[in-house]
């Protein structure tokens, strides 16, 4: 986050706090609040239930990427809350990360249920929910991840709502505008194809093939049926014909899932649910160094301050707090105070990270909430 370095300088002593003191206050659900250390650098410590964090959004926004960031930046783990990379198998059609790109970070509940098997919204709450567990046990911090949101709304809202009473749950949630996420989910199934996306589906395609079950309903397998039918039988240039039919048809339902996601997390938003929105546009337009740069400066540094005050936060006293406005158009808050964007609601309103020991104000009744203190800076 953008924060001055002659504001943070008082805090930088008091802010270095070693990943094992990070880890036991996990296991302990006792936090040091980011907006309760005043200008004296003290902070006060409460009692407060353990922190879940929750990586959102449509397919191909990058949710298992700031996931990994997060986890570079906390000691974490990460659970999968993809109902169809949940299947082993079609690692490359599922797009599962690959072991390079977790980086050494532990994934749970991916690629561990039998192909064929059905892996409800019941059973992945029951499991998730142990995954948690274990994970706070050994002092680490879970995020679950992924773009199934009835698997996700089961596991918070289900059984009566006993997760969110026991944990304190952070939603995050990455969004692309739907122009460039068409462009870039077109561009991805070509690299699907470029890694072995017709090979690996022909190897799982049977002619007698359940598509209403297991990994096979994931997109780019039902799509391949009539291809492989007839792929011995005809010739080359109807080949090329359905096959390119087969990738445009791949294409469009991938777009299709992406809308039917961002409407699916848009009702989870109306019905209360406090979404921290992270706006990566800018970082799909751009290419190259530019492209990691507006990751790290618009989503990764933003959902670290985002979890950081989760984590940390705790009373503000009440004799320091401001309330401030914030404006959307010219990046401020309110006494003159600068301040960095989070991200939109859908693109309509927006808000931003406000200084320690002020109460952040939304810019508009439908923002999304998000209540993020930048450390070190001073009102």
């Amino acid at each position: 986050m953008a924060v001055s370095k002659s504001a943070a300088a008082p805090f930088t002593m008091t802010m270095q706090l070693h990943t094992n003191t990070v880890a036991n206050l996990l296991l302990a659900g006792s936090c040091p609040s980011m907006d309760a250390f005043n200008i004296h650098g003290t902070a006060t410590i409460r009692k407060k239930k353990p922190v879940v964090v929750f990586v959102m959004g449509a397919t191909g926004t990058g949710k298992s990427k700031l996931a990994i960031d997060l986890a570079a930046r906390y000691p974490a783990e990460v659970i999968n809350s993809d109902k169809i990379q949940i299947h082993r198998g079609l690692d490359v059609v599922t797009n599962k990360v690959t072991d390079e790109e977790r980086a050494g970070v532990p994934h749970h509940l991916l690629g561990v249920a039998d192909p064929d098997a059905d892996f409800t919204a019941t059973d992945f709450r029951r499991y998730a929910t142990r995954a948690v567990e274990s994970i706070l046990e050994r002092g680490r911090l879970p995020i679950v991840a992924g773009g199934s949101n009835s698997f996700i709304e089961a596991l918070v809202d289900g059984n009566d709502g006993e997760f969110r009473r026991r944990y304190d749950c952070c939603f995050l949630c990455v969004d692309v505008e739907l122009t460039e996420l068409d462009s870039f989910v077109s561009r991805r199934v070509d690299n699907m194809v470029e890694a072995g996306l017709v090979e690996e589906v022909r190897g799982a395609f049977r002619q007698d093939g359940d598509y209403s079950k297991g990994i096979k309903r994931a997109i780019g397998v039902p799509e391949m049926d009539r291809y492989f039918r007839v792929e011995a039988t005809t010739d080359k240039a109807t080949r090329a014909k359905l096959l390119a039919m087969a990738l445009e048809e791949i294409k469009a339902n991938t777009r299709e899932l992406a809308r039917r996601q961002r409407e699916k997390i848009r009702r989870l938003q109306q019905s209360g649910w406090v979404l921290h929105l992270l706006n990566a546009t800018e970082a799909f337009l751009k290419r190259g160094t530019e492209s990691v740069e507006a990751w790290e400066g618009l989503v990764a540094e933003p959902a670290v301050g985002i979890v950081r005050s989760f984590l940390y936060r705790s009373e503000v006293d009440e004799g320091n707090k401001t309330e401030l406005g914030c404006r959307a158009d010219d990046g401020r808050c309110g006494g003159g105070i600068v301040a960095t964007e989070v991200g939109c609601n859908w693109g309509n309103a927006c808000s931003c990270n406000c200084a320690a020991n002020a109460k952040l104000v939304s810019a508009a009744p439908t923002a999304l909430a998000a209540t993020v203190p930048v450390a070190g800076a001073t009102c």
